[in-house]
C-alpha cells in the first residue's frame, strides 16, 4: 500500500504549459510522484506521467524550432528590406554551417551560435560569443574566420583586418578570407594591398565565390583609381563568372559611362535591369537609365 504521509497531487495527461517554468515545476511534480511510488499501480501511473511529459516538451522543442525557422524568414524579409534601401558591396556571408567538432571545452558551441548570429544580422552579438570562443581556444581558426566576418560586417574593418590577417597566417590558401581582407583594403583605400590580395585569390582559384568576388572588387579598385577600361574588364569577368551578380552590371556601366561609352553604359543598366528587375540592384540600374533620360548627372560616389 501507498504511504499515506505521501500526497501525490492530481497529474495531468500532458503538462498544460509550454514555458520552461512550466515544464520544469511539472517535472518536480512527476519526480516527486516517482520517488513516493510503492505499488506496481503507482509505478505504473508514474511510468505514463514521464511519457506525458517527454510527449509535451517534445511537442514544444516542435512548435519552438517552427517558430525559430519562422524568426529566420523576418530576418531574411529584414534582410531584403534593407538591400532594397541600400544594397551593399560586403561579400555574401556563406550559408554552409561551419565543420565544427565537439570538444571538452566547449569552444564547440560558442562558434556554431557565433555562425547563427551572424546569420541572422546580429553581428554585434556574435562577436561577443566568438570571442568567447577564442578564449576558450586560441588557435580555433573557424572563430576566428566568423569573427572577421562579424567584424568586417559591423564596418570594423580595423579589427576585421587583424583578424583575418592571423587566419591567413594559419591557413595561407584560404581564399575566402584573402578576398575579405582585400574588400577591407578596398573600402580603407589602400589600393595596393588590396590588388595584392585579391589578385593572389584569382591565383589561387580554389574557391568560386571568392574567384568570382576577386574579380568584382579588383574592378571596383581600379573603378575608384579612374582606371576605367582596366575597371570594364574586370566587370565583364566577373560577369562572364557569375552573371547573376547584377551590381556588376551596375558597376560596368558607371565604368562604361566615366570611360566616355555611354551608349555602351546605357546597354550595361538595360542589361542589369532585365536581369531581374526585383532586385535592389536591377532598381539602381533603372535608377542610372531615368537620370540618362532626365538628363540627369550620373554620380561617381556610390561605394557603400
Amino acid at each position: 500500500m501507498s504511504d499515506p504521509a505521501r500526497p501525490r497531487a492530481a497529474a495531468p495527461d500532458a503538462p498544460t504549459g509550454v514555458s520552461p517554468a512550466g515544464f520544469r515545476e511539472r517535472f518536480t511534480q512527476v519526480a516527486a510522484g516517482l520517488d513516493a511510488a510503492r505499488t506496481p499501480a503507482e509505478r505504473e501511473r508514474s511510468k505514463k506521467e514521464i511519457i506525458a511529459l517527454f510527449k509535451g516538451v517534445e511537442a514544444a522543442l516542435g512548435e519552438l524550432t517552427q517558430i525559430r525557422e519562422d524568426i529566420r524568414g523576418l530576418v531574411d524579409r529584414y534582410k531584403q528590406a534593407m538591400a532594397t534601401a541600400a544594397p551593399a558591396q560586403a561579400p555574401q556571408f556563406p550559408g554552409q554551417r561551419p565543420a565544427v567538432h565537439a570538444d571538452h571545452i566547449g569552444a564547440s558551441t560558442f562558434i556554431e551560435k557565433g555562425w547563427s548570429l551572424i546569420s541572422l544580422g546580429d553581428h554585434a552579438g556574435a562577436i561577443q560569443v566568438l570571442q568567447k570562443a577564442l578564449a576558450l581556444s586560441p588557435g580555433a581558426v573557424e572563430a576566428q574566420s566568423l569573427l572577421g566576418w562579424a567584424q568586417m560586417l559591423s564596418e570594423q574593418y580595423d579589427e576585421a583586418l587583424a583578424t583575418f590577417s592571423r587566419v591567413l597566417m594559419n591557413e595561407p590558401a584560404n581564399a575566402l578570407a584573402r578576398i575579405n581582407v582585400g574588400y577591407i583594403c578596398l573600402r580603407k583605400g589602400i589600393f595596393g594591398e588590396a590588388i595584392e590580395h585579391l589578385s593572389k585569390a584569382i591565383r589561387l582559384d580554389n574557391d568560386r565565390k571568392a574567384t568570382l568576388y576577386a574579380h568584382y572588387y579588383l574592378g571596383l579598385v581600379y573603378f575608384e583609381r579612374e582606371m576605367y577600361e582596366d575597371a570594364q574588364t574586370f566587370f565583364r569577368k566577373t560577369l562572364k563568372l557569375g552573371p547573376n551578380l547584377i551590381e556588376a552590371w551596375f558597376e560596368l556601366g558607371r565604368a562604361l559611362w566615366f570611360g566616355g561609352q555611354r551608349d555602351e553604359a546605357v546597354e550595361a543598366w538595360r542589361e542589369g535591369h532585365r536581369a531581374n528587375k526585383f532586385n535592389p540592384w536591377a532598381r539602381r540600374c533603372r535608377e542610372m537609365l531615368d537620370l540618362v533620360e532626365s538628363g540627369g548627372a550620373i554620380p561617381r560616389k556610390l561605394l557603400t
